[in-house]
């Protein structure tokens, strides 16, 4: 009993320190620079493909060959859909005058089931110039590879009079990963990115014999191709920025300004809850008066003053002590920095 009484006084003081806390959360969305940067005047792109089935994938060909119209296309038309969602989304940026999948590069060597070794330099340059390129991405290799489990499993059927009875039939489950890898060179630089991708998907369909079961399957190829064309289309857009939510916390305890502050944030009237934070400034104690700081470098970051967001988060720590305005500070300059890039990448 003893023992129960103190677990039960362990969690009433967890639940009073929670529910005491000092600090709220928020939300807001910021905007990233892209992650991969290109020289501003790449302005004609190009697209191969480098993949092939690998001979380790043909005992899994011959399965894709029994369970899907295509058998042994299915890698060819997924590496397909990935180029053209790769190039759909270049277009749609509208930053390219030219892109262009080169149907046909035999001269270089062709991905298997991992990534190949890069292009060299003389490589990357004979293509450019070939085709009147500044950029080329590479799909360098896309694999498809299919677990397959038969089971048995009741199956309902109409018997004589149209009535639906269960008779002993076979459950078909198909588990599909893709993996994809990509490389994007410019001459004369660096490889410039190098990103691979894996996904998959499970389709399950029952029957009174596998065959059965297998036909209604039959859009196994068509998943394929879907989720390639947006693995494709999801990696071009590492050229551009992006918005993204992220999380900070701000102080709503210490002071009754604190307490009132806390009810307008929350019903969105920020600016007229800074106006209470910033009364505390000259609080005598340092401990309130170094949160009201933190809290007008959120304000300030709320507002986009990244500038005067960092001056504040700089004072809560250097004047008042706050030890969380230290971490803040660094999440803050970096947001500076990723701000220079960002603005530098708007204004090519």
């Amino acid at each position: 009993m003893k023992t129960f009484h103190q677990i039960t006084l362990i969690f009433s003081a967890i639940s009073l320190l929670l529910s005491c806390s000092a600090t709220n959360n928020l939300s807001m969305t910021v905007s990233q620079p892209a992650p991969v940067e290109l020289s501003p005047q790449v302005q004609r792109i190009g697209i191969i493909n480098r993949s092939r089935p690998s001979e380790a994938n043909k005992g899994f060909a011959r399965i894709d060959a029994i369970l899907t119209a295509e058998g042994l296309k299915l890698d060819e038309k997924g590496a397909e859909a990935a180029l053209q969602g790769l190039a759909d989304r270049l277009r749609q940026s509208g930053r390219f005058e030219v892109v262009a999948v080169l149907d046909s590069t035999p001269e270089l060597d062709k991905g298997l089931k991992g990534l190949p070794a890069p292009l060299s330099q003389d490589q990357i340059v004979k293509v450019c110039d070939q085709y009147g390129l500044d950029a080329l991405y590479s799909l360098s290799f896309f694999d498809t590879d299919t677990n397959v489990n038969l089971s048995i499993a009741q199956v309902l059927v109409p018997n004589a009079l149209g009535v639906k009875i269960p008779v002993p039939g076979h459950q078909l489950d198909l588990v599909t990963r893709i993996r994809s890898g990509w490389r994007l060179y410019e001459p004369g630089l660096p490889l410039q990115d190098e990103m691979v991708y894996e996904d998959q998907f499970l389709l399950s369909a029952k029957g009174i014999n596998p065959a059965e079961a297998l036909q209604t399957l039959s859009y196994r190829t068509e998943k394929v191709m879907d989720q390639a064309h947006r693995t494709g289309f999801y990696n071009g857009g590492r050229l551009e920025p992006s918005r993204v939510r992220v999380g900070r916390q701000y102080f709503v305890r210490g002071s009754e300004p604190f307490v009132r502050g806390k009810r307008l944030a929350q019903t969105g009237a920020w600016n007229e809850a800074a106006r209470l934070w910033e009364q505390e400034l000259n609080h005598p104690k340092e401990k309130i008066a170094g949160r009201a700081a933190y809290n007008m470098a959120i304000i300030n970051e709320i507002n986009g003053n990244l500038d005067e967001a960092v001056q504040w988060a700089g004072d809560a720590y250097s004047i008042y002590g706050n030890r969380d305005a230290l971490r803040y500070l660094r999440i803050l300059q970096n947001r500076q920095n990723q701000q220079q890039r960002l603005e530098a990448q708007l204004s090519r």
